[in-house]
């Protein structure tokens, strides 16, 4: 693609490097087929190479965002699918992160979108805020058919809808502190407890935690670690995802310098995408661009983490058909595709594939909240496919997906850690069939 940004633009590095990612793009459209957007909508503007043109034009001119930037920015999901497809490499991942920058700095929204924004990004990252948010949310539930009617007032009915009748109490495993491996010490690695997780399933890390300690790793919970920053990252939040960058990799220095790290392990893969991108995120930060690169080279999916690992044979092997959801940010922001489901089925279940597995469930961060038409629309079309491989259950490796699928699906939705640590010796997650259990020989 061809482009003309002048020189003073180009002195901007974050204009610079949108500039190099534009001039890849070459306009195939490829993108267009795996956008869950532009299959759901129909319109050009609403896939990446359209979106790509808004960009474009927004950057090359130096002028502030527009309502119709705004409204097709905001219909993005993040999937990354289109990264996936396309073949020319077009980063798209930091194009649209630089255009919602741009936006946060440069266009003033309607006053509830301004208010509902400011309130994810006050309570979603910071786990107190949110568990009381969701022990107050019982008090507006009665109202949730009048925020509907009220289009400016949708988000507040979605995350109503979203918010769980009961909360879990807060786990010990994320409080800071180290748990000794079994046995001969095979490895040390960090665990990002996480924000809304670690509110809304705590016993994802738990069994995360116990499955590696039986195993001979030593976990460590970094004092001073707190939420990855994708949340608001993907909100143009720029400032604030970058401090929360900052203090986690200021966290996990300090691990690494008081024993080494193999690792830093990440059981939610949005977050995970996120981490891995520090270096880049923190790149001309000169007191942290190194940091943050080591950081980010650390960083592993827990299944990512597993695969590696010399693993025993498991305790028990269930049998059990799992429907396995590939998170977008697994498949299209991490490229981890077969490692779930080959470590699954090495634990004996039998794992299906659903239909569509490329396109988005619709929970995307905040998306289901802020968007929540376009993400009803992609989740029942996700829960149909994932129902039609009749399975008993569904595994996925990231909280929002978990979320979203069991808020329509009629099977129970958990994560993959949860069915590894128990086919390795750890209970079986709670609603989980046990069918055909046999122990492994």
């Amino acid at each position: 693609m061809q482009t003309n940004f002048s020189l003073a633009q180009l002195a901007d590095p974050h204009v610079a490097e949108s500039e190099k990612i534009l001039r890849k793009c070459v306009h195939c459209g490829f993108c267009t087929a795996t956008c869950p957007t532009y299959v759901t909508l129909g319109n050009e503007l609403d896939s990446p190479r359209g979106r790509i043109y808004l960009i474009k034009d927004m950057l090359e001119n130096g002028r502030p965002a527009d309502k119709e930037i705004v409204t097709h920015i905001d219909r993005c999901l993040s999937c990354l699918a289109c990264m996936t497809t396309c073949p020319s490499g077009v980063n798209y991942m930091h194009l649209v992160d630089h255009a919602r920058a741009h936006i946060e700095k440069t266009y003033r929204r309607p006053l509830l979108d301004r208010l509902t924004r400011a309130v994810l990004a006050f309570v979603l990252p910071y786990p107190g805020r949110f568990r009381a948010a969701l022990k107050l949310a019982g008090l507006g539930r009665p109202f949730i058919g009048l925020f509907e009617k009220l289009p400016a007032l949708r988000p507040v009915a979605a995350m109503l809808k979203l918010a769980p009748s009961s909360i879990p109490p807060a786990s010990p495993t994320a409080s800071p502190g180290t748990h000794a491996g079994q046995g001969v010490k095979r490895g040390r690695v960090a665990i990002l407890t996480g924000c809304a997780q670690s509110v809304l399933d705590p016993a994802i890390n738990e069994a995360t935690v116990s499955l590696l300690t039986r195993l001979g790793i030593e976990v460590v919970v970094p004092e001073g670690e707190g939420c990855c920053g994708a949340l608001v990252h993907h909100m143009g939040r720029e400032d604030q995802a970058l401090a929360s960058a900052r203090q986690n990799v200021d966290a996990w220095t300090r691990a690494i310098d008081q024993g080494g790290l193999d690792a830093v392990i990440i059981t939610a893969s949005g977050c995970g995408t996120t981490i891995k991108d520090y270096g880049f995120m923190l790149r001309l930060d000169p007191a942290y661009a190194d940091k943050a690169a080591r950081v980010s080279a650390l960083a592993k999916d827990i299944t990512e983490y597993l695969a590696a690992l010399d693993l025993p044979e498991p305790v028990r092997k269930p049998g059990t058909i799992v429907a396995y959801h590939s998170a977008c940010s697994m498949q299209h922001g991490q490229k981890i595709t077969r490692q779930p489901k080959e470590l699954l089925a090495r634990a004996g279940f039998v794992v299906r594939e659903p239909r569509e597995g490329h396109l988005c469930c619709g929970s995307a961060g905040t998306y289901n909240i802020l968007q929540s038409e376009i993400s009803a629309r992609l989740r029942d079309r996700k829960v149909k496919n994932i129902e039609a491989t009749g399975a008993s259950v569904v595994a996925t490796g990231n909280i929002g997906c978990i979320t979203q699928i069991a808020s329509a699906a009629k099977l129970p939705v958990v994560h993959t850690v949860k069915l590894l640590d128990w086919a390795y010796g750890g209970p079986r997650p709670e609603g989980i069939p046990e069918e055909r259990l046999a122990a492994a020989e």
